[in-house]
């Protein structure tokens, strides 16, 4: 018997209240396939509408906005994912060391995407990619070989923007930091940044586009994706002003390159359709949805040669700095704590 709706909307509604047990779960073999995700529906439904259309496989989604890997774990093995899709490579990284997630061998996904993106053991796959970019004044110049460690210098004080230090976006871009220069230079670095903010850190990727329009401040830090939304209209004509009234830059680490984040997704370890998830992960790294992810959430693809959206390509070719993933998702925590130590939100 398929996943109903009625029982989706439940599990939906469920999400911290403890154990939900899957009974309506698809079984193996069934046409479908059971997503539990992170993220936003109208985001993703483009891509699993295409792979419904190209395989016959129906695609139950359960939309989590928070405690993704603790319902998982509540339900345990009578779960009824599948697929545990989310972003940042913590949050794929927290799904593996609680054992939430089976390892799969693909010579499909292993040749569409790199090495780099994905776990040596299959457990964790990168479909999408984000840069960490600078949002600037457009009278602003000479910020061609702007760095991340720049944003400490005392030139900036009172005039840079950002969102929560404790937020998942940040806190990756500052373990990077401390993979890269330990933790008595990101210390240093973090009291340095907050030196420098024109307000207190808050707020979202598109609220620090909208404070350099109004002037509040020359130079902050967003999400690539968030240009892409924002100068398209897609989020209506107020966010287009502030996206066209910005000039975007892509910085890089002194001697690195630009930092960036993924979206991505594991096979769940109690899959009850395990055959149509590892289809579903193969779909997504296909020309076709990467191209999509590329159209449809102006994310950088992470299979080689497919072409970026023109607004994002606009911005400049993006060299991916080299710093390991899970090394910057083992240093979490340990910038987290330089976050409050520094008082960064405060």
């Amino acid at each position: 018997m398929s996943l109903s709706r009625t029982v989706l909307a439940v599990l939906g509604l469920a999400a911290l209240a403890g154990p939900v047990h899957a009974q309506g779960a698809a079984p193996a073999g069934a046409g479908e396939v059971n997503l539990y995700t992170t993220r936003e529906p109208g985001l993703i439904r483009p891509l699993l509408d295409a792979f419904t259309k190209a395989s016959g496989i129906k695609v139950n989604t359960v939309f989590v906005d928070k405690g993704l890997a603790e319902r998982v774990a509540a339900e345990g093995a009578r779960s009824a994912a599948d697929v545990v899709m989310t972003v940042d490579i913590g949050n794929l990284l927290e799904l593996v060391d609680r054992d939430l997630a089976q390892p799969v061998r693909s010579a499909t996904l292993e040749a569409a995407i790199p090495a780099t993106l994905r776990d040596a053991d299959g457990r964790w796959f990168a479909l999408s990619t984000r840069a960490r970019v600078a949002y600037a004044d457009p009278d602003l110049r000479d910020l061609a070989g702007l760095t991340y460690e720049d944003l400490a210098d005392p030139k900036w004080k009172g005039k840079v923007c950002l969102r929560s230090g404790q937020h998942p976006y940040n806190t990756a871009l500052f373990a990077a930091y401390l993979v890269k220069h330990g933790e008595a230079k990101t210390e240093a670095w973090l009291r340095g940044l907050k030196d420098n903010l024109a307000r207190k850190a808050g707020g979202g990727d598109r609220d620090v586009a909208r404070d350099i329009v109004a002037d509040l401040c020359d130079v902050g830090l967003g999400n690539s994706y968030y240009v892409g939304l924002m100068r398209s209209g897609r989020g209506g004509p107020e966010q287009k002003k502030w996206g066209d009234g910005i000039q975007v830059v892509l910085p890089t680490f002194q001697g690195g390159g630009t930092h960036v984040n993924v979206s991505g997704a594991v096979v769940a370890k109690s899959a009850p359709n395990r055959d149509n998830a590892v289809k579903l992960l193969e779909y997504l790294a296909s020309d076709e949805a990467q191209g999509l992810y590329a159209k449809a959430d102006y994310e950088y693809p992470v299979k080689p040669g497919v072409a970026v959206d023109p607004l994002l390509s606009a911005l400049g070719p993006l060299k991916v700095d080299g710093t390991s993933l899970a090394e910057i998702a083992r240093n979490r925590k340990a910038a987290s704590l330089l976050v409050d130590k520094v008082g960064f939100d405060r």
